[in-house]
């Protein structure tokens, strides 16, 4: 059997935690390493084991989860993150991306979504609540200048490579933006890969934020 994917739960609620904690281990390709009660247990036990995932909480005493997913994510860049709270407003969905978060999930998101956003962020795609999604990206067209600092990174890219941006602005996965675009998933991987290189982000959704803060989205329509 391959490997399953380690994931640690940071989660102060002993009930939920050891829901998720059960949720987790059902699936036979995960398996929960660790649990934290806070989000400085999360950061030493992510500094420790270096998981492939971790299912983040947002409120917690001592270090919060925004905080937590910041310093995971900084020391640990092949950690994903995942936020499972119950506040969707939007300044937390902002700022939990701006850490660096691969996903964003409301606590009642059915079971089977949360394991597969497990799976889906560790393939290295973003996982997005659909309910806060076009909330987020309105904000940040909001936010979004006429062409604004970061915008110059994307002057390199070629014209395929701008219909991938396209397609990862509009939300598509991998396996969408392949069938969009005629392409198989590897290549759409490959692409993936030279993007982040090329505009300087760690994965897919820092390239949105990037897309909109700059102004560069205006360009794709």
């Amino acid at each position: 059997m391959p490997d399953r994917v380690s994931v640690i739960i940071a989660e102060d609620d002993d009930l939920l935690r050891a829901s998720l904690r059960e949720l987790v281990d059902s699936d036979p390709g995960l398996l929960t390493v660790a649990e934290a009660r806070d989000g400085g247990e999360a950061v030493a036990a992510a500094d420790r084991l270096r998981p492939g995932v971790v299912l983040m909480d947002i409120r917690m005493p001592g270090t919060d989860g925004l905080a937590a997913t910041a310093a995971i994510c900084a020391r640990h860049p092949a950690t994903r993150v995942v936020v499972l709270t119950t506040f969707d407003l939007d300044e937390y969905v902002y700022e939990a991306l701006r850490a660096g978060a691969a996903g964003f999930l409301l606590k009642n998101t059915p079971p089977a979504q949360i394991v597969r956003a497990i799976h889906v962020v560790h393939e290295g795609d973003a996982m997005l609540a659909p309910e806060v999604t076009r909330r987020m990206i309105a904000g940040l067209a909001e936010r979004r200048p006429a062409r604004g600092t970061g915008a110059a990174r994307f002057d390199a890219l070629t014209e395929r490579e701008r219909d991938v941006v396209a397609a990862i602005v509009r939300g598509l996965s991998n396996e969408e933006i392949a069938a969009a675009l005629f392409l198989s998933r590897a290549t759409v991987k490959t692409y993936l890969s030279r993007l982040f290189v090329k505009v300087g982000v760690r994965d897919r959704t820092q390239l949105v934020i990037l897309a909109y803060e700059s102004g560069f989205v205006e360009s794709l329509r």
